[in-house]
Formats: C-alpha cells, sequence, structure tokens
C-alpha cells in the first residue's frame, strides 16, 4: 500500500476500519455492525458491541495481505457528531494506536467524512450533498470555507424514519433494504396507485420533516392498506421530499453537481429520482459504491488523509468527542 491512513468509524452501529494510501486510493473497510435482537439502537449496547469487536476487526486488517502496521502515517477517527459512548470507544482506539505507532492522531467529522469519501471516488469538485442516513438528513454546498447546511430534517433522519416504520411492522434492523424490496415488489406488479396512500408531505422551505409521515404509514397499515403499497408510497413521498430541496439548493447555489451520500444514499430508488431531476435540469448526479455510502471506516480515513495534507492534527487534550458536532463547524481549508 504504500504509507496509509488508517481510519476509525464509531458514531452509531458501524464500527469499522479502513485505510487510504497517502495518495489516495480507496480500500474496502472492515466492519462489524451491531443489530440490536428487538428495537432500535441502545448506545450502551452498541458501545459494548464496539468494544468486543475491536481485536477481531484488527486481526482481519492486520491479515490483509497488503497491510503492514509499519506503513501508517496517521490514525483518524471519528470525532462527532454521533452516539456518544459508541465515539468513545473508537476515539479510545484511535488514541491509542497513534500512541503506540507514534503517528499523528486526526479528529474528523462524520458528515464531512461523506463528502469527501465521495469526491474522491466519483470525482466530481464542488457538489451539493444530499447526505441521506440513519440519524441525518441534510442538503449541504461549500461556501466561504466551510460545508454550509441549507436544510435539514426537523425532526428524524430519513434513515430513521425507515428503520421505525419497519420495525412496527416485524421487520429486522436494518428496515431501508426490505422496504426497498417490498416497495419494488409493489411497482413491479402493475400500475402503482396512491388510492389510501397518501401522505404527509414534509417539506418546509428547505427544510425537511418524516415524523408525521411515518405515523401516518403506521396507521394506514393497521387500518388494511397492503404493506407493499405502503413501503412504495412512503419512499415515493420521502424520497421526493429530499429531492425537491436538493434541486432547490442547485438552483441557489448555481453548482452543477449532486452528489448523494449516506446509507440510504444506497437506495436504487432515490438514485433513479435524483439521476432523473439532474438531467431535467442539466446537472450532473453522482453517489459512490454502496461500500462508500454507508458508514465506514475508509472514508474517514480519507477526510483524515486530506487533513494530514494541510498540516492538521488533533493533540490528545483536543481529542474528546463531540456528539453534537456540526457539518458547518469544521473549517475546509483542502481543495
Amino acid at each position: 500500500m504504500g504509507g496509509i491512513i488508517l481510519g476509525i468509524e464509531s458514531t452509531a452501529h458501524t464500527f469499522s476500519f479502513g485505510c487510504v494510501s497517502t495518495d489516495g486510493e480507496l480500500f474496502p473497510s472492515f466492519s462489524s455492525l451491531f443489530r440490536p435482537e428487538e428495537g432500535g439502537i441502545h448506545p450502551r449496547e452498541a458501545a459494548d458491541h464496539h468494544s468486543e469487536s475491536t481485536a477481531n476487526l484488527l486481526n482481519q486488517l492486520s491479515s490483509n495481505k497488503d497491510f503492514s502496521w509499519e506503513s501508517i502515517a496517521a490514525v483518524a477517527f471519528s470525532q462527532g457528531p454521533g452516539l456518544g459512548p459508541c465515539l468513545r470507544v473508537g476515539a479510545s482506539v484511535a488514541r491509542t494506536l497513534a500512541t503506540r505507532l507514534s503517528v499523528p492522531l486526526i479528529g474528523v467529522n462524520h458528515c464531512v467524512a461523506h463528502i469527501e469519501v465521495g469526491r474522491n471516488q466519483t470525482g466530481c469538485i464542488d457538489p451539493v450533498l444530499l447526505y441521506v442516513s440513519g440519524g441525518n438528513t441534510q442538503v449541504i454546498a461549500r461556501a466561504d470555507g466551510r460545508y454550509r447546511v441549507l436544510g435539514e430534517t426537523l425532526d428524524i433522519g430519513i434513515g430513521n424514519m425507515l428503520d421505525k416504520f419497519a420495525r412496527s411492522q416485524g421487520m429486522p434492523f436494518p428496515g431501508g433494504p426490505k422496504i426497498e424490496k417490498l416497495s419494488r415488489a409493489y411497482a413491479n406488479s402493475g400500475p402503482q396507485s396512491l388510492d389510501d396512500a397518501y401522505l404527509p408531505y414534509g417539506v418546509h422551505g428547505m427544510d425537511l420533516a418524516f415524523s408525521g409521515m411515518l405515523t401516518s404509514a403506521t396507521q394506514k397499515v393497521s387500518e388494511g392498506s397492503p404493506l407493499e403499497q405502503i413501503c412504495w408510497s412512503l419512499q415515493e413521498h420521502s424520497f421526493a421530499t429530499c429531492v425537491e430541496v436538493a434541486e432547490r439548493a442547485l438552483a441557489h447555489t448555481g453548482k452543477t453537481e449532486l452528489l448523494l451520500g449516506g446509507g440510504v444514499a444506497c437506495n436504487e430508488r432515490l438514485r433513479q429520482m435524483s439521476q432523473i431531476m439532474c438531467e431535467e435540469r442539466g446537472a450532473a448526479c453522482y453517489w459512490p459504491d454502496k461500500q462508500f455510502c454507508i458508514d465506514n471506516g475508509t472514508m474517514i480515513a480519507e477526510l483524515g488523509r486530506r487533513m494530514l495534507e494541510c498540516g492538521i492534527e488533533t493533540e490528545l487534550m483536543d481529542s474528546a468527542i463531540d456528539p453534537s458536532l456540526r457539518t458547518d463547524n469544521t473549517t475546509v481549508v483542502w481543495q
């Protein structure tokens, strides 16, 4: 690999180690996903999972034929935002490795990392990011040295909403892929109908809201509407809100590139809707491979690489986690 940056992701359910070479080549991550037996993610249980997974993931990383500990130039970790107990595990492992290896420690902004890994892999230059994940839904664009949030969810993230609906219907975590499968089955079964499947449309200016949509979808299934139809309707309504706000952001900023990021960006229907919107307005639509849409250590390493190139390092005394870190809290000095 030559010189590499090691990245550690631990913001929520995913604990992941990934690498990027110092010249920007991305490598697949080694990850472990916490899957609760019931209910949503309990931060302490997820943190215990991360702690228990550390040795196995490090062994997998070490077993990679191209990997060597001597080649590590820096260790990057998610400093925030995220679940506090989970973030602490990743930060502790990163501090230990950086100290043991005598290499720089770099605390990175998880949200910004989604942008930078997408820019690296797709080649887009200055995009509007439609960031759709479990805990976050934001429309982001770079201006005046920061990634500015032009619009965001007012209640819950779109991924969280999809998982909550799936859980209410007895689908195990993660629920998004299962909703996508049922939605596709309905779409392929014949003409689609919104009869008895209309849901609240949660656009508030440049912001979004999904809780009313969730409540309505759950209620309609309980009243007898077919589950496949409601899954389809839930995707169509929620994705349309995201694409609408993304289009407004393109118009407002004058940018001509849209980048999808976050776990929900793996959804083929969202990609299709985004592509159609961009084609109609003469813009280009991009998304990274699915392995880099979901939370992964490689994206943390990529942002760490860009920061290291600009001489940005994190002293141990400044390496405390920040669960409430905002996308626009990070100064962007790299190109």
